[in-house]
């Protein structure tokens, strides 16, 4: 019986040798194809270094803002540029003043862009500030229906900035495309316009990455976008009184004209056993306004005309507003501040006004306060009687003016004619 025969065991290794030198080939190729792809990366990577200088950018732009038709041009905020501090403050101030002025709407607004894109928000801020309502639906969910409600509202606001001279920096694309350079300077005219009583940062600004596509091809450029100037040049747009430039520039002048207002008021008001310390807020809600206007033409305001112990925002506002008619009732022009925004300066400037009309100025009041307890009904009493048998051009005035319980306090006043 033969044995089987025995293989060569030359064969394998030639096999192997094959193999290897096939994986070095593929190897080589592969080697060979990335250290191309290093050089091309190198090149682009130059030719980038080599054109900054003419095209800046430092900032990842999105690819929907890469979507641009021939000679669109589309602009971003510089990620950087929003960490600056009066950028910052900026938008804080502006978002507590929305909310502020909205505090009755149940309105909290959070961020500028989302909040107000819609129309909605700007639509309730713009009805508060000018006391108007306007003729548009209340809620739109499309996108139609939002962009007509923007359009509506900005020309209302068109209609109230153009002729102070405001540059139009927003359109109803802008504002419902969220760019918050657009919203800004919108919120930044109307609080200067409607007086807001809040400060704004001066010399805020942003620096803007502009994307433009020019013959198929995108350029970027980076512009600084000035949101705020000067307190003066923005209120330039307005009549600033002394008072605007003795706040800005003299706030040490102050304590002599005050010492002047409080004891002209204290005057007045001494006749119904009130007294004024404090003009910035015991005038700010408008009851003493009221009081003194009454004194000084003569007559009782009637307690339901306005709120002798105002709770909220808008009672204080009804005083106000309230006054202002009795100041043009007694011969002065109408305030040309709001009584939404009402500030200290306005306070001053008010009462320096009616300190320096011509006719109260003529008149000298010596006073008399009795006070008289009654049980019942509160009643109010205006009765002016002429007591020429006493004394010529004298007149007796009986005036009701603080009620607590079945108390009621009346002040006596004889009131001579100097002229």
């Amino acid at each position: 019986m033969s044995s089987a025969p025995v293989r060569s065991p030359t064969l394998r290794p030639h096999r192997m040798k094959k193999d290897e030198s096939f994986l070095g080939k593929l190897g080589g190729t592969l080697a060979r194809k990335k250290k191309a792809k290093e050089v091309s990366d190198l090149q682009e990577e130059g030719k980038n270094a080599i054109n900054a200088p003419m095209n800046p950018s430092t900032m990842d732009i999105h690819p929907e803002d890469t979507l641009l038709e021939e000679n669109e041009e589309r602009t971003m905020i510089d990620p950087n540029s929003k960490e600056d501090p009066k950028f910052k403050e900026l938008i804080k101030v502006l978002i507590d003043w929305i909310n502020d002025v909205l505090v009755e709407e149940r309105i909290i607004v959070k961020q500028l862009e989302e909040d107000l894109y819609d129309g909605q928000v700007l639509q309730k801020l713009l009805e508060k500030l000018a006391d108007r309502k306007l003729n548009v639906a209340e809620v739109t969910q499309s996108e139609i229906g939002q962009k007509q409600k923007l359009q509506t509202v900005l020309e209302a606001v068109h209609d109230l900035l153009r002729p102070h001279g405001w540059t139009i920096k927003w359109n109803v694309d802008s504002i419902h495309g969220k760019n918050l350079i657009s919203i800004l300077h919108l919120l930044v005219a109307l609080a200067m316009h409607f007086r807001a009583p809040i400060r704004l940062p001066e010399h805020a600004s942003v620096q803007v990455v502009v994307v433009r596509k020019r013959e198929g091809l995108l350029q970027t450029a980076h512009v600084t976008e000035e949101l705020t100037t000067t307190t003066e040049m923005m209120m330039g747009r307005f009549e600033r009184d002394a008072f605007d430039t003795l706040f800005d520039h003299a706030p040490d002048k102050l304590s002599v004209v005050k010492k002047s207002l409080i004891t002209f008021v204290n005057k007045h008001l001494n006749k119904l056993n009130l007294e004024v310390t404090e003009l910035e807020t015991q005038f700010a809600d408008g009851v003493y306004l009221v009081l003194l206007m009454g004194l000084l033409e003569d007559y009782f305001v009637p307690l339901h005309n306005f709120y002798l112990t105002p709770e909220s925002f808008d009672q204080k506002v009804h005083n106000v507003s309230f006054a202002f008619e009795l100041m043009q009732d007694g011969g002065l022009k109408k305030p040309k501040a709001r009584p939404e925004g009402c500030t200290v300066s306005c306070v001053y400037s008010f009462l320096f006004c009616v300190f320096t009309h011509s006719r109260w100025q003529k008149l000298t009041a010596v006073g008399v306060s009795v006070l008289v307890l009654c049980m019942g009904p509160a009643f109010l009493v205006r009765k002016t009687v002429i007591l020429e048998e006493l004394l010529l051009q004298k007149v007796l005035w009986v005036t009701a003016v603080h009620m607590l319980g079945g108390s009621v306090f009346f002040s006596v006043n004889w009131v001579v004619n100097a002229s």
